[in-house]
């Protein structure tokens, strides 16, 4: 046995193009759910390291169904299996904001641990820790970029008069990594979230958009509320067109039509997520990554 893909019906073309920049091969796994929500999971092939690729959006069915892959793989002789998901769900919930919550990254990570010997993943969305590997209880834990990707598929057809704009300080480092081998000019937005689904905004310097294209650049769009109200204040700000690019769309059908009526005239995202508008391939940051660390055998 040697190294192999192995991968849900859901991630089935984003793993047969990891399969093949790794040069290992791509083994399905079957699911069918039954009608009371239970879930029959049955894993073809085998190998003596196993990558199992599933992106976690929507997570809580995903979650049971990896276990159930990971045990069938440790059955049939399998020594290490390494998590990929490119979209690792409960990051952001680092600490217990209000009496009686759980800490859902402590919880993920430790459950995960306890199944995978390694997992990578692409721009988790952290706050309090400074590194990945600090919520999986000691296993290797690689988070990986995806602005080489990002920066690729936005050179094809820049302007190289554009504006990166971040909607808010966590947006940072995502702007900033993209903006430099570009050569663009940065503005970072100030936000004050009200609810789920209204912002307060403003952004410094605002002015220097006028008569220039803007581009909005975050790790993920969900409700599409800040690139809303990010994209109205660039528009009034004499802004020629706004676009926006992200790592992770999260966003319903409804969502991203919701972006496009109001003034976002493209919006691309990485396919770490099955996404209408997931576009950019991950697969050679995800390889690279598998590859550097020496997962393959």
């Amino acid at each position: 046995m040697s190294s192999a893909v192995f991968a849900f019906p859901d991630g089935t073309p984003q793993a047969a193009v990891l399969a093949d920049y790794c040069g290992i091969p791509l083994r399905p796994i079957d699911l069918h759910r039954f009608p009371d929500g239970e879930s029959l999971v049955r894993v073809h092939g085998s190998a003596s390291t196993a990558l199992l690729f599933r992106s976690l959006d929507h997570p809580n069915d995903k979650l049971i169904e990896l276990l159930l892959a990971a045990s069938v793989l440790r059955d049939q002789g399998t020594k290490r299996i390494v998590l990929v998901a490119p979209y690792l769900a409960y990051m952001r919930q680092d600490k217990a904001f209000h009496d009686g919550e759980a800490v859902s990254q402590q919880v993920i990570g430790k459950f995960l641990a306890t199944w995978f010997d390694g997992v990578v993943t692409v721009d988790p969305h952290l706050h309090r820790i400074r590194k990945l590997d600090e919520a999986f209880g000691g296993i290797p834990a690689i988070a990986v970029s995806a602005s080489s990707a990002l920066v690729q598929a936005i050179a094809d057809d820049l302007d190289p008069r554009t504006v990166l704009v971040g909607p808010d300080s966590e947006s940072r480092p995502w702007v900033e990594s993209i903006a430099r081998p570009l050569g663009l000019e940065v503005l970072i937005g100030e936000k004050v979230r009200i609810g789920d689904r209204k912002v307060d905004l403003a952004i410094p310097d605002i002015a220097s958009v006028r008569d220039r294209p803007a581009m909005l650049v975050d790790d993920m769009v969900s409700s599409g509320t800040t690139l809303i109200a990010c994209a109205r204040l660039l528009q009034d700000a004499g802004a020629t067109g706004v676009e926006a690019v992200v790592t992770h769309s999260l966003a319903s059908e409804a969502d991203l039509e919701r972006l496009a009526s109001h003034g976002i005239s493209r919006l691309r995202a990485s396919d770490s997520t099955s996404s209408p508008i997931a576009s950019i391939p991950l697969a050679r940051v995800l390889g690279d990554a598998v590859r550097s660390h020496g997962w393959l055998d």
